[in-house]
């Protein structure tokens, strides 16, 4: 039996004097709000701190994912490290 080998989609990352970003290969937005945003990757989680943040546009389809306002921070989290499927009670119980 063959084991299909999964293509990870390109990323990439655009800060404009860190008060814009633009994102690709973006498979999912986890949270949003005015201080921080979750984005999901093939290459693992994005969390983008600052204030006064804002979603300009979000494609779904096209992986893309632009922001304004002022950002603090961007930090990537190893897709092997967080677990997409484990319930906030299940994390609780443990």
């Amino acid at each position: 039996m063959e084991e299909k080998v999964r293509v990870r989609a390109p990323h990439r990352l655009n800060l404009e004097n860190r008060k814009q970003a633009g994102f690709t290969g973006v498979t999912d937005v986890v949270s949003f709000d005015p201080v921080k945003v979750i984005l999901e990757t093939d290459y693992g989680q994005i969390t983008i701190k600052g204030d006064n943040l804002h979603v300009n546009r979000l494609s779904v389809e096209k992986g893309e994912v632009d922001l304004d306002g002022r950002i603090d921070s961007i930090v990537y989290a190893d897709s092997n490290n967080h677990k997409k499927t484990e319930s906030l009670v299940t994390r609780l119980l443990r």
